[in-house]
């Protein structure tokens, strides 16, 4: 969690109101390198020849794939009490997979608006970070969707602005966080705000959500526009609950991808094999379950799948 994140997003960010169904977590942005070891639920998940045979060589001999994550988007990525070890939905979704391959997914953080440029540079080999598979983004990466999200509008706790849907920012002030497709659906909110006669709104990106929600606490923005299960996670934990709440509906509900190069097909049919591998067996719905985000159950593992 994207344009961004858009739905990061990170980012998408996004249903929404179901925190029981949706509890998870949140860290930063930066570019320390760190290892995933998500602790995936037990499943048939041990490797499969036929499914190695299709890594690249390269990849394969080096038993690695770098994968490039703005880690600090609970409950998807974020740094664990330990502050290096990367947990989350895409770390333990990417250890399954990897457990398929014969790999290990070797996380390292970094800015997510610089996430696409550091795969098409070749720093990392995919980019796993809650990034939404959107048109625009097709035409620099393929993607292989696992995830669905959209944006939802955390506001702070009691919700005294009375904010209940996008129409409701006019003239007011929102947090978000840069290059994710919430800042897309801020730019279009404002053409709408302008076109019904209403101020437009005032948007303070910010490269780290958290930043972004430190706005809201000080007064200074009346909501963040996110990922529906970081909102949601943010809404149950922050404060002991007693920070932020969810309003309003689910906006724009689209897949997570995990984005490769053009050019790495190979790779990329790998992958997209063995996230249908673990569907198929159940360890990707343990996965969910873990972190109460059944909602977001996509079952296709479709190439591009993103509109």
């Amino acid at each position: 969690m994207s344009p961004a994140p858009a739905h990061r997003t990170r980012r998408s960010a996004a249903v929404g109101t179901v925190l029981a169904a949706l509890l998870l977590a949140s860290a930063c942005g930066g570019s320390s390198s760190t290892t995933s070891s998500g602790s995936t639920p037990s499943a048939a998940s041990s490797k499969d020849a036929a499914l190695a045979a299709k890594l690249p060589a390269a990849v394969a001999s080096a038993g690695v794939v770098k994968v490039g994550s703005d880690v600090s988007y609970a409950p998807v990525e974020f740094f664990d009490t330990d502050g290096k070890t990367v947990t989350g939905i895409d770390p333990d979704l990417a250890k399954a997979v990897g457990d398929k391959l014969g790999v290990r997914f070797e996380f390292t953080n970094a800015t997510f608006d610089g996430l696409i440029p550091a795969v098409q540079s070749k720093r990392f080999d995919i980019v796993w970070s809650a990034m939404s598979d959107t048109k625009d983004r097709q035409a620099k990466l393929d993607f292989v969707d696992y995830f669905n999200a959209g944006t939802s509008i955390l506001v702070k706790k009691g919700n005294p602005e009375k904010i209940n849907s996008l129409d409701d920012l006019c003239g007011k002030t929102v947090a978000l966080q840069r290059g994710t497709t919430q800042e897309d659906v801020a730019t279009k909110q404002q053409d709408a705000c302008k076109t019904a006669g209403k101020p437009a709104i005032n948007v303070l990106p910010f490269d780290k959500d958290t930043d972004a929600l430190t706005q809201i606490k000080s007064g200074r923005a009346v909501a963040d526009v996110n990922d529906f299960p970081v909102a949601a996670y943010n809404a149950k934990t922050s404060g002991g609950g007693n920070d932020f709440q969810v309003v309003g509906e689910q906006i724009a509900a689209g897949p997570y991808g995990v984005g490769l190069r053009k050019e790495d097909a190979q790779l990329r049919d790998a992958v997209q094999g063995a996230l249908k591998a673990i569907i198929a067996d159940g360890t990707y719905d343990k996965v969910l379950a873990k972190w109460n985000v059944e909602k977001g159950s996509l079952k296709q593992a479709a190439i591009n799948g993103g509109s």
